[in-house]
């Protein structure tokens, strides 16, 4: 693990929650982050879940900060496109149905001008935040949202850290997906650590917060509300990156 500052504030990482605003809430009674503390959202708060609208509306209305995640990007790109497009039916497809059944009516336009204004990227110091990862194979100035957004195997499956000095914390892919991780467990890999523990899945149920601070990983279980914390090097789960490539 990366070597991580010191600080009397805590900083806690939210994983994709998908629309599932009431496991959200009981997620930060859970952690009871004060206006001291630092929290952040990998992105994917939308989509799959029954009240993507809810998210939203907490955390735009809240002093936390969100990054972009491929779901708002595919949201975006449909409305963008217009009713008829091959985007919005891929979104609609994908999750987006929830959504729009969660908003009753239109879209606000505020969410989808902070939607449209949310980062790619965050860049802590010692810890970089980004949906998905990085592409390895392009210059991280050279890096658009359709790789901070979607990018998976290329990243997952490098052999060394990207940065030196740096954390990179991702969402996007659910930790399970990965070779010889268990529904629940937290994905560590060359210099990353993934903490989408996949809330909508019927396999795992779990939304994930890193207090990355203190080493504590918070969970809360969808579909039973079960609630637990974990010290992070038991929520863990180291990955091979030579197995990763071999499922590419």
């Amino acid at each position: 693990m990366v070597y991580l500052k010191e600080t009397s504030q805590r900083r806690i990482i939210i994983g994709d929650v998908h629309g599932h605003y009431d496991g959200l809430m009981t997620l930060l009674e859970a952690i009871a982050p004060d206006t001291s503390d630092q929290v952040y959202f990998l992105g994917d708060l939308i989509d799959r879940g029954p009240h993507s609208a809810q998210v939203v509306d907490f955390v735009e209305q809240s002093s936390y900060q969100c990054l972009l995640g491929n779901h708002e990007q595919m949201l975006l790109n449909a409305l963008a496109r217009g009713h008829s497009s091959h985007m919005q039916q891929a979104w609609l497809y994908n999750g987006g149905q929830a959504t729009v059944n969660s908003y009753k009516e239109a879209i606000p336009q505020e969410h989808l001008e902070w939607m449209n204004n949310l980062p790619t990227h965050l860049d802590l110091g010692d810890i970089w935040l980004a949906h998905a990862g990085i592409d390895p194979r392009i210059e991280l100035e050279k890096q658009t949202a359709d790789q901070l957004c979607w990018v998976r195997g290329e990243f997952h499956s490098i052999p060394q850290p990207y940065f030196a000095d740096k954390l990179i914390i991702i969402g996007h892919s659910i930790t399970f997906t990965l070779p010889g991780v268990a529904p629940g467990k937290l994905a560590q890999g060359q210099g990353w650590l993934d903490i989408d523990t996949g809330a909508y899945h019927p396999k795992s149920g779990w939304l994930t917060g890193l207090d990355i601070t203190n080493h504590l990983v918070y969970q809360v279980n969808i579909f039973n509300r079960c609630v637990r914390t974990l010290p992070l090097e038991e929520a863990v789960t180291r990955v091979d990156p030579a197995q990763v490539l071999m499922r590419r």
